[in-house]
């Protein structure tokens, strides 16, 4: 088991040359973002804000990124009960800051608009979230349109403060899980309604500078166990994590973080649509994994390159809570994805 370093107070992410204060873990947002502190191009700062919405059925999926030379505006629905999914990301140039993100994902506004397209994403710090979108192209049934209002936000996430080997390189992530979600997604003139008895929302929020090639597995739940919110978020594969992982369990608003977690995906990594497993060097996460969708993509214009498996389907395993407690789940719906980015 690797150390795990806890942050426990504010303190500035990044210190007068740009590289992070302290690296490592917290369970709230502790460490303040200030995009004037970094200390690299506009070219090379990240920030995007990711929700998903998913009740085991069907799956929203939205992103707003300004990735500096390049921007990106994603919608993916994915129907897991008939088997299909669209994703379509119109991409936008320089947008170097533009897009104003909100340097705190605890208030603010996200409104991107483009030529048929709107994505607004609203949190007025009351603890609700309300997301917005219309584009006019989605798929060949035409526009899509959503409404999604995300409520009971837990009191504890995950929050890491990664570095990487070059000086001014870091991530600083956010991943808000287990957020009950009610609302409604329109397309080709039907309707997918998303109830708060069993529909659950994450967000992930980043915001860094990253190097130019990497490899990153991500994994997350959000669902529920006996009606009590439940729900992990696991990874790895980019930056320096010897201060901390990112592997954290969430139970009824609390944290329980983890060491480190492994995936074993079939294949030498490549049948991803075969059953995978997980384990943790702790003993406390262990997990099958039946996948049931491959959102897959490869972008590869030769110096940048986007290659992604995103596999949603359901786990079954159990997973020990802080105090010793075990969560036994079985077919609890997430997924799991790797990812190489030449960016």
């Amino acid at each position: 088991m690797t150390m795990q370093h806890e942050i426990l107070s504010p303190v500035p992410l990044l210190d007068e040359n740009g590289n992070l204060t302290e690296p490592g873990y917290a369970k709230k947002l502790l460490p303040v973002y200030r995009r004037s502190d970094i200390r690299a191009s506009a070219l090379r700062i990240k920030e995007w804000d990711y929700y998903l919405i998913n009740n085991g059925r069907f799956a929203l999926a939205l992103t707003v990124a300004d990735n500096g030379y390049m921007g990106m505006d994603s919608i993916s629905l994915l129907d897991f009960t008939e088997g299909w999914e669209i994703t379509t990301s119109p991409m936008s140039v320089m947008p170097m800051g533009k897009n104003r993100m909100p340097e705190t994902s605890a208030k603010g506004t996200v409104d991107r608009r483009a030529k048929g397209l709107s994505m607004f994403f609203d949190t007025p710090g009351d603890g609700t979230r309300t997301l917005r979108c219309h584009m006019d192209k989605f798929g060949p049934e035409g526009a899509l349109d959503c409404e999604i209002l995300l409520t009971e936000e837990p009191e504890e996430s995950m929050v890491i403060c990664t570095p990487f080997p070059k000086n001014a390189h870091f991530y600083y992530n956010q991943k808000i899980n287990c957020m009950r979600a009610a609302g409604t997604v329109t397309y080709g003139g039907r309707i997918w309604t998303f109830d708060p008895a069993d529909s659950f929302a994450c967000l992930d929020w980043g915001r860094g500078v990253w190097t130019y090639h990497n490899t990153w597995y991500w994994g997350s739940a959000s669902y529920q166990v006996d009606g009590v919110p439940f729900g992990w978020n696991i990874g790895y594969g980019f930056g320096d994590c010897s201060a901390a992982s990112e592997n954290m369990l969430f139970y009824n608003g609390k944290a329980h973080k983890l060491s480190q977690v492994t995936f074993h995906i079939p294949g030498d990594e490549k049948d991803f649509l075969s059953p995978w497993t997980f384990d943790s060097d702790d003993g406390r996460f262990r997990m099958d994994f039946t996948p049931v969708m491959d959102r897959a993509s490869c972008t590869d214009f030769g110096i940048l390159k986007s290659d992604q498996h995103q596999v949603f389907g359901t786990f079954t395993g159990t997973a020990v809570l802080d105090d010793g407690t075990e969560i036994h789940v079985k077919d609890l719906p997430g997924f799991a994805e790797k990812v190489e980015n030449k960016w």
